[in-house]
């Protein structure tokens, strides 16, 4: 935590640490009241200008529908984390239309790669956020421009047909997963299609899928495999490996907000338009 707090100081920031820092009640920091009050202290601050979550894990879907976010209304702050974080991204888009930052958090500081971290900083103070990388074997080219959202796969799953849904429809998604079984992921992104969100998408992006897990029966293909075998009845352009996810070079993005995407044969490069 150390490591962050100086981080977010030399960047000129005031640092101002909630309880459920260093709570603990069993896996979570804190039991759900305390977690859901100690969020709610800084909705409600409006000196407050931003909200980083000092770690994923498990907890936000248990605290989310008892937390007032309709502050952000007439104060709008940045949410950042990812991973768990996704329940609290999803709803606050679907709910308020707040964008919010997918990045790196205090928790991950110390692995984080120098340009992730500059990523953050650029997210947090307004500045421009392009991308640019090696395209995939298996990505489907074509040009895309919508609403940038999603998060982590499990937790996108998790809100389904819930108040912190969302329609997909004309937007980019990204997922990200980490720790999953090759069979779940594929159960997981089906059950996103017979949910009808990947028919009407403008683009998808697929971030780190890390620390996998297989049966002692190989299930058979890889996460692009999957993905690809679902999708490869639209026509919307596909790219793997983009840097973001549970991964050291886990780049910042800032969801809710229209991002033009471009995928070639050769290397795909997003940056973020105007909506």
């Amino acid at each position: 935590m150390d490591d962050a707090v100086n981080l977010l100081q030399s960047w000129g920031l005031e640092v101002v640490l909630g309880e459920t820092v260093t709570a603990s009640y069993h896996q979570f920091a804190g039991d759900d009241e305390l977690r859901a009050r100690d969020l709610q202290r800084f909705i409600d601050d409006d000196s407050v200008k931003a909200i980083i979550a000092a770690r994923g894990g498990y907890g936000a879907i248990r605290i989310v529908d008892h937390i007032d976010f309709s502050r952000v209304c007439d104060n709008p702050k940045w949410l950042i984390g990812f991973s768990d974080i996704t329940v609290l991204h999803s709803h606050l888009f679907t709910n308020y239309r707040l964008q919010t930052v997918h990045g790196q958090m205090p928790i991950n500081i110390h692995e984080a790669s120098k340009y992730s971290l500059q990523t953050l900083k650029k997210a947090l103070f307004g500045e421009d956020l392009d991308y640019s990388f090696k395209s995939h074997d298996l990505n489907r080219t074509g040009n895309a421009a919508g609403i940038l959202t999603g998060g982590n796969l499990s937790l996108l799953v998790a809100v389904l047909g819930s108040v912190s849904d969302q329609s997909y429809d004309g937007k980019i998604l990204f997922i990200e997963d980490v720790g999953e079984y090759l069979y779940a992921i594929d159960r997981m992104f089906r059950a996103l299609d017979r949910a009808g969100k990947l028919k009407n998408l403008a683009g998808l992006m697929v971030g780190g899928f890390t620390e996998l897990k297989d049966n002692d029966i190989p299930f058979g293909q890889t996460v692009p495999e999957i993905v690809m075998e679902v999708v490869k009845k639209y026509d919307y352009p596909v790219c793997f490996d983009f840097p973001a996810g549970h991964i050291p070079d886990n780049q910042s993005l800032i969801l809710g907000r229209k991002l033009n995407l471009s995928v070639t044969k050769e290397q795909v490069v997003a940056n973020y338009g105007e909506i």
